[in-house]
Order: C-alpha cells, then sequence, then structure tokens
C-alpha cells in the first residue's frame, strides 16, 4: 500500500508538474507530506503493549539497561550475520526501484511516468509474495531464506541483459525482481528477530536492520550507477549476484530458529 501511494503520488506529480518544477520542488512534496506518516508511526508505538515474552524477562530481571552497549558487546557475532542477513534484501530493493527508475527514464528512454506504471505492477507481485514466503517459513526461516537467496543471486546474473531487452524486458525484470524481494522480505523481520536474545532484541534487529540499511540501501543507487556507467548494466547484476552470495554466508552463519523458544533464543555460534 505503501509502495502504491508513494508511487502515485509521483506518477500524479509528473503529470501535473513540467520536469522543471518536478526537480525543482515537487520531488520535495511527498516527503513533506510524509511528516504525517511520522506522528502516526509514533501514536502506534506509544499505543502497544509490550510482547509478552519480554515481559516475562522483565518480571525476571534480565532487562538490560543500556541494550544498544550490550549489543555490540555481547552480541557482536549476532549483529554481524544478521547485517550479512538483510544485505541482498536491501540491494534488490533499491535496485529495483531506485535505480531501476533512474536508468529506464535518462538511460533506456522510458518517460517516467510509464516507467512509474511498470513499477506499480511489478509491486504487484511483491505484494503476492510476501504472504507466501512467510507461510513457508513457518516450515523453518533459514531453509526459505536460502532459497530464495540463491535465486537472487541467478537473477542478478541475467539482470542486465533482460532489463535491455525493451518494454518486455524492463517488466519481466521488475516482476521477476519485486517478486524475490517479497520472497526475501516476507520471513525477513523473523529471523532477524530471532537471532537475538530478548532483553535485547528489538535493539539487535533494529541495529542490523538499521547498518545493512546503510551498506545496501543507501549506497546500492549510487553504486549501480556508477557500474552500469563505467562498465555496463551487467554489472549492476553481478554487484546484486555478490550481495546475495554475502547473505547466504551470513544465513549459513545462523541456525534454524522457528522451533526455538524465544523467551531464551540463542546467539549466534
Amino acid at each position: 500500500m505503501g509502495f502504491f501511494l508513494s508511487g502515485g503520488v509521483f506518477y500524479g506529480l509528473s503529470h501535473l508538474l513540467t520536469n522543471k518544477q518536478f526537480f525543482a520542488f515537487g520531488w520535495r512534496l511527498p516527503f513533506l507530506a510524509s511528516a504525517v506518516l511520522v506522528l502516526l508511526g509514533l501514536y502506534v508505538r506509544f499505543s502497544i503493549t509490550e510482547t509478552p515474552v519480554f515481559e516475562q524477562a522483565r518480571t525476571r530481571g534480565e532487562q538490560v539497561r543500556v541494550p544498544f552497549v550490550a549489543v555490540f558487546r555481547d552480541h557482536t557475532k549476532a549483529l554481524a550475520a544478521g547485517i550479512l542477513v538483510c544485505l541482498a534484501t536491501f540491494v534488490l530493493f533499491y535496485l529495483m526501484t531506485v535505480f531501476a527508475l533512474s536508468w529506464g527514464v535518462s538511460a533506456l528512454g522510458f518517460t517516467r511516468e510509464r516507467f512509474l506504471l511498470m513499477q506499480l505492477f511489478g509491486v504487484c507481485f511483491f505484494a503476492l509474495t510476501i504472504p507466501i514466503a512467510a507461510l513457508l517459513a513457518e516450515r523453518g526461516r533459514r531453509r526459505v531464506m536460502l532459497w530464495v537467496t540463491a535465486a537472487i543471486a541467478v537473477f542478478g546474473l541475467f539482470l542486465g541483459p533482460i532489463f535491455k531487452a525493451g518494454t518486455p524486458g524492463a517488466i519481466v525484470t521488475l516482476a521477476l525482481g519485486l517478486a524475490l524481494m517479497g520472497l526475501t522480505y516476507g520471513p525477513l523481520g523473523t529471523v532477524i528477530s530471532e537471532i537475538f536474545p530478548t532483553p535485547v532484541r528489538y535493539t539487535g534487529s533494529s541495529l542490523a536492520f538499521s547498518f545493512a540499511g546503510i551498506l545496501g540501501a543507501s549506497l546500492a543507487p549510487y553504486i549501480a550507477t556508477w557500474l552500469a556507467r563505467t562498465y555496463d548494466l551487467n554489472y549492476v547484476g553481478y554487484y546484486l549476484t555478490i550481495s546475495a552470495v554475502l547473505t547466504f554466508g551470513g544465513l549459513l552463519w545462523i541456525r534454524e530458529t522457528g522451533q526455538d523458544d524465544l523467551v531464551s533464543a540463542p546467539e549466534v555460534p
């Protein structure tokens, strides 16, 4: 829903504003409007109760005074593994959204409006595969993540040639990429949170997502653009494949947690 709203707003602005107006101030409007979501997020956060397992840990006196420090001091391996496990997901998402839109418009000759429509079509596959992967992960979180990550690695090898194959190729690239994104995103939050023990679970998973976001999300569009301009679009796919290999290694580092008792979830060995 969020992607449809954001993509839809940009699509509407592209119709209402000229290119000069869009780049001068139009692109800022959705970000200013999103301030409302910050207030909504704060309301939700302050309204929800703590999880039962955290309440049990607090009752037993296991609450950590400074969980941020505790994660770096006592759960370094779990944090490193969590960052690796998240990496391919962030790289894939920002390649299929930020980089794909920029390259599709600037180098492949698509209009912004047309490419946004193709992205919104791809989002349908994203939405469809999230619950499918989440259901499959109930039988084994790591197993699902392993085969999806392997599929992402293979997809990266063919991303360049497919993406360059005109409109059908771009649509297939977005549909496949965002479908794989949904398959890895469905179980990811559970996988990351379950590798940390209860007293630092929220902080540990937040740090893993944040660092992976810096390494995978914020840098991915710049790295991909540089690779495409300096070498070829194929190298953007190879970059995704390398990210998937790193995530695969992170998944091999952790153990299956699907049947663990969350109250006493073990750290990465």
